[in-house]
């Protein structure tokens, strides 16, 4: 038998349960200003986009309002438009990085939906690519990254600013 290490996903495990205490994540890397660290990839006016540090797929994006909202009818009309734009914007620069055969684009709302930050609405964006399922995680239950967290960032950060012009 192989082992198969993904020593990352020991922060996830640590720090699963005590959420509350930490507040919003997002709201805290938000205010860091630390963005590489932090995995922004992009800062709006009233938007932002981030890589997933725990991906799905690599290039799992989100997208979310820079305020603390839970709600999309507490969003203003200018959030909701800027979100939209941004994810056009990460569509086309996962797709100018990565070129995925598709995607996955999704909102969670509350718990029972699948939401695993209940206060701060955000958007998952997930490329696929033909044959991403394969037996690991049917069989195995284990999901393969085939590239580091930092590696991902600089191609995305790299495409994203390409994509808009800056």
């Amino acid at each position: 038998m192989e082992a198969l290490w993904a020593p990352w996903r020991m922060q996830y495990i640590l720090g699963a349960g005590d959420k509350d205490k930490r507040g919003c994540i997002f709201c805290a890397r938000l205010k860091r200003r630390r963005d590489r660290e932090n995995l922004i990839l992009w800062r709006g006016k009233s938007a932002a986009v981030f890589m997933n540090k725990f991906p799905y797929n690599n290039g799992h994006l989100m997208v979310l309002p820079n305020r603390h909202k839970a709600q999309i009818s507490e969003l203003n009309r200018d959030e909701i438009l800027e979100i939209q734009g941004l994810i056009a914007l990460a569509l086309a620069g996962i797709k100018a990085a990565m070129n995925p055969d598709g995607f996955n684009i999704g909102l969670n709302l509350g718990k029972t939906a699948g939401a695993g930050v209940l206060d701060h609405i955000h958007w998952h964006i997930v490329p696929r690519w033909s044959g991403d399922t394969n037996f690991m995680p049917v069989i195995a239950e284990t999901k393969v990254m085939p590239e580091h967290l930092q590696s991902v960032y600089r191609r995305l950060r790299k495409a994203l600013q390409q994509e808009s012009g800056r």
